[in-house]
């Protein structure tokens, strides 16, 4: 993981949502069941901007914003997302790997928190 993304835990920030909740991801064909998008204006290891969930609604959304309450840092890719949520929510660590395990269940990881 970029320790360059531990300065997201705790702040504000934007989400552009380019798979919302309940599309179909356009190669390997899983839907998504939460929103999931990218921070604008970042580069992740992988060479594309920070992905990031957005958890704690329960609509399909196109743009947000939320609080980074956590990082999941994947131990087997490059591609850590981050865990955004909307000011005032918290979600456990075991709810962020129920909300998120359509796409995480591939891949071993470790959720990061403040």
């Amino acid at each position: 993981m970029s320790k360059d993304n531990y300065i997201f835990l705790g702040k504000k920030v934007e989400v552009v949502i380019d798979r919302p909740m309940g599309t179909k991801h356009p190669k390997h064909g899983f839907i998504y069941e939460a929103n999931y998008g990218y921070i604008p204006n970042t580069k992740s290891p992988d060479g594309e901007e920070l992905d990031a969930y957005f958890l704690g609604v329960d609509k399909p959304l196109e743009k947000t914003e939320g609080i980074c309450i956590a990082i999941i840092e994947r131990t087997n890719d490059d591609d850590d997302k981050l865990i955004v949520v909307p000011l005032g929510i918290e979600i456990s660590d075991e709810e962020v790997e129920k909300q998120t395990k359509f796409q995480e269940k591939w891949f071993t990881h470790k959720i990061v928190r403040k």
